[in-house]
């Protein structure tokens, strides 16, 4: 337990930030996901517009520090690549 108001803050900031971020990632796996059942799927239509939605995500929660930027470039690379194979 916080023994100084600040301290008191700190914690009720980290818990709220704690739920935000959790929440991002979830977000991510989902779209991620989709994308994923697309491949699996040979729909490249379907697979493509899943894609951009699933960078604009993976970005976002890189630009936030949720995820590393290299671990979403190399996510990204990984899975575009893919696309392009079907």
């Amino acid at each position: 337990m916080a023994n100084h108001k600040s301290a008191a803050k700190r914690a009720r900031q980290t818990i709220t930030k704690t739920a935000r971020n959790s929440q991002t990632k979830k977000t991510v796996r989902t779209f991620e996901k989709k994308l994923r059942t697309a491949i699996d799927a040979k729909d490249k239509e379907t697979a493509q517009k899943a894609l951009v939605e699933y960078c604009s995500k993976l970005d976002k929660a890189a630009a936030k520090g949720i995820i590393h930027r290299n671990n979403a470039a190399r996510k990204s690379s990984r899975l575009s690549s893919q696309v392009s194979a079907i």
